[in-house]
């Protein structure tokens, strides 16, 4: 649900706004000051506000708000006559002004333009994203969500940022989607895994090397940084790195300069960092194992990757969207997955995460008929999918499991039920019973 926050210094037009919009169903936060509405942005969709407020008046307000989401439609409220501030707002970047006194159905107008201007901006920003990424962003889990909005928030603000979550929860995703949707766009995005990189190895490979700098080193070479020059270097498993090389990697942080072994002078370089880790890095930290100074740094920004266990409603499209792709890998002309199946995979905990259910699916189509058809329960093995499966009541959560599927595959077309049934993998005849049983029909 949309949210929208109410700037102005008068209680009962603050008051007002609220019933209004809260009737068109949407949620608002309200503010008496300029001040009080920059502590208030999280979360929010699109703010109005009044022009005349004492302390940070309404345009003031809208700049800082430019600052902090470029992005972010802002509607500003004017008293009548004053055209010449509507002008300069509207200059300023506001997305729409009303006058005083306005009818409440013209600002319901305007907020409800504003929120869609901005979800079909988050949309397109998406599908580039995703076409740089060569894979979609699927998500439609709270948590994962969250994540989402938090990335695209941060995207275009030149700070590094912390991904910290399980293995194979996908941060190499979120780091794709923040460089593919920052002003760095265009310029290289490249990874380095730290914990892939020899301790004596770790310092020549990150900032480089000239010839003969060390034994073997018969040619120079650019390291980590040079090559992300003008974009952004993912460090995964930064907790990895020795504590000898965290000092290197602050001072080039702070400075933005590096110095290749073997090189005589420093060199600068504009990368952007995103750090990445499995690690509690304040336990790292506690423990001595990792620089203090060095998780501030790279914690400007900190976002939690949530795991898969926690998402279970992606589990399904996961699993059908990595069954396609592996399909076309294979050769395999026409494949899906029962119902039955996608309820046996969500009712798995998945501590490898979305990498393990990934390779589940890759592994099932691997063993899969080459003329493809429908892939069955049975396909995991009765044996594993007993094992998997959480305490509690199995049968319920299937049945669940398999409404909801139901409820989505008449959804997704359109209520004919020959469609619903085809996208399903079962006939109409089973879609109907099944629809009739759960009280769909």
């Amino acid at each position: 649900m949309s949210r929208v926050l109410l700037v102005d210094d008068e209680p009962a037009v603050r008051f007002t706004l609220a019933e209004a919009l809260g009737e068109r169903g949407l949620l608002t936060v309200s503010a008496a000051s300029g001040e009080e509405a920059l502590a208030l942005l999280d979360g929010v969709d699109a703010v109005v506000t009044d022009l005349s407020m004492p302390g940070m008046d309404g345009l003031q307000l809208l700049r800082r708000l430019r600052e902090e989401d470029a992005e972010l439609p802002v509607i500003v409220v004017t008293a009548r006559g004053s055209e010449r501030a509507a002008v300069a707002a509207m200059k300023a970047g506001a997305y729409d002004y009303l006058a005083k006194p306005f009818d409440i159905d013209e600002l319901g107008i305007a907020v409800g333009r504003a929120l869609e201007a901005r979800r079909l901006r988050g949309e397109t920003r998406r599908l580039v994203a995703e076409q740089a990424l060569g894979q979609p962003v699927i998500g439609q889990a709270l948590a994962f969500r969250r994540v989402l909005e938090q990335a695209r928030r941060v995207a275009g603000r030149d700070v590094t940022v912390l991904l910290r979550g399980e293995t194979g929860t996908g941060k190499e995703l979120v780091a794709g989607l923040l460089h593919h949707q920052s002003r760095r766009a265009a310029a290289p995005l490249v990874r380095c895994n730290c914990a892939a990189i020899p301790a004596e190895l770790a310092e020549a490979e990150l900032f480089g090397h000239e010839r003969g700098a060390f034994t073997g080193a018969i040619a120079a070479r650019r390291g980590y940084f040079a090559q992300a020059h003008g974009g952004t270097l993912v460090l995964d498993e930064v907790g990895e790195l020795p504590l000898t090389l965290q000092a290197k990697l602050l001072r080039v942080l702070q400075s933005g300069e590096i110095q290749p072994l073997g090189a005589p002078a420093l060199t600068s370089v504009d990368v952007r960092v995103i750090a990445c880790t499995h690690r509690d890095l304040r336990a790292e930290v506690a423990a001595g194992r990792f620089r203090e100074d060095l998780y501030f740094r790279l914690a400007v920004v900190e976002l939690v990757v949530p795991p898969l266990r926690e998402r279970r409603e992606d589990i399904a499209t996961l699993a059908a969207s990595f069954a396609r792709r592996y399909a076309a890998r294979f050769g395999i002309d026409d494949v899906s997955l029962a119902p039955a199946l996608l309820a046996a995979l969500a009712a798995r905990d998945w501590p490898g995460n979305v990498r393990e259910l990934e390779n589940t699916v890759a592994r099932l189509l691997a063993l899969a008929p080459a003329e493809g058809g429908v892939l069955g329960v049975d396909a995991l093995g009765e044996a594993s999918v007993a094992s998997a499966a959480p305490p509690g009541d199995l049968r319920g959560q299937l049945a669940a499991f398999e409404r909801r599927l139901l409820e989505e595959g008449l959804a997704a077309a359109s209520g004919n039920q020959s469609e619903a049934a085809r996208r399903l993998g079962i006939t109409r005849g089973t879609l109907i019973d099944k629809c009739k049983r759960y009280g769909l029909l």
